[in-house]
């Protein structure tokens, strides 16, 4: 099922409203005969302005992993059903592989927006959000072999901390994995009410939500191997772009936003920079923006998960 959300954007029903979306899809320069990727589908409301924009001249390949999106492609009423549209079920990880496998050598454009879907957190039975009593469970990809509930009962007590520390960037991660590790001896935490039991007496009152969510944020990267996936996504992209060409780019936390500005400006996501004989970074991408662009304060007041996301855009050389 489809919506219209306040901006006048059609999504499916209970999926994440598009986050700087004129800004990120202007940012794509595009040409009606080009071919764009949008490697997060989501709710499509990405995908669905690509498609607007670009004429029946060009092509569009939308990546998603979960099965749940599946549905609003369906029925000849689907705004998705158009000859120059085709989805990919996947892990944009593997961007590269499935261009290949369809015969494209290089590409016009491709969209990231790296935000978990609203539909993702409000869903009470996948473990992403610890407003719900529900499995520890947090797979984008309900197939996937690894679950929350494996890494918080598996993991060796150190491993646990450089997950909390890393992902969530929680200054109290040794302690936090010292206790799960202490009470998973007695039982197994399958829930996320058995995990809060443990982890809350740990945060402070003031800062309980926004670090809770950077807990259970650590557990999501983990399970689903994000930073990797990103990694070879930004790599993948950056080889398939024409000369030209724009990657469009929105992330919401600091390690993501690092990567991507890494990739942007040295050309690999840890900054490592190659330089000619007269010191000009060698790079095969040029930043668009010199800064990130942020949403409005009227998006913000109209999508409170906006604030934290930021944009950024570069051209293939």
């Amino acid at each position: 099922m489809l919506t219209v959300d306040e901006s006048g954007v059609t999504t499916a029903a209970g999926y994440h409203v598009p986050v700087l979306l004129g800004e990120s899809v202007d940012g794509l320069n595009i040409r009606p005969g080009g071919v764009y990727v949008d490697v997060t589908f989501g709710g499509g409301g990405h995908s669905r302005e690509i498609l607007n924009r670009m004429g029946s001249e060009g092509h569009l390949y939308s990546f998603d992993q979960d099965e749940d999106v599946v549905g609003q492609l369906e029925g000849a009423d689907s705004p998705f059903a158009v000859p120059n549209f085709t989805f990919v079920r996947s892990n944009f990880r593997y961007l590269r592989n499935w261009m290949r496998y369809y015969g494209v050598e290089r590409v016009d454009g491709v969209l990231a927006d790296l935000g978990v879907s609203s539909h993702h957190f409000d869903d009470e039975s996948r473990g992403f959000s610890f407003r719900f009593d529900a499995p520890l469970d947090m797979r984008m990809n309900a197939h996937g072999a690894l679950t929350a509930a494996d890494v918080v009962n598996g993991y060796e007590e150190s491993r646990l901390a450089d997950v909390f520390y890393l992902y969530g960037e929680l200054k109290n991660a040794r302690r936090i994995a010292a206790a799960i590790v202490r009470a998973r001896a007695a039982q197994p935490l399958r829930t996320t009410s058995e995990f809060l039991s443990v982890v809350d007496p740990l945060f402070h009152r003031e800062r309980e939500k926004k670090d809770m969510a950077r807990l259970f944020q650590a557990l999501r990267i983990e399970v689903n191997h994000e930073m990797d996936a990103l990694a070879e996504m930004l790599a993948a992209a950056t080889g398939l772009l024409a000369s030209g060409g724009r990657l469009s780019v929105i992330t919401y936390h600091s390690l993501e936003d690092r990567m991507v500005k890494n990739m942007m400006r040295a050309g690999n996501v840890a900054g490592k920079m190659d330089k000619d004989f007269y010191g000009n970074i060698l790079s095969p991408l040029r930043a668009v923006n010199s800064k990130p662009i942020l949403p409005s304060e009227a998006e913000q007041q109209r999508n409170p998960r906006s604030r934290s996301a930021k944009l950024r855009i570069a051209e293939k050389k």
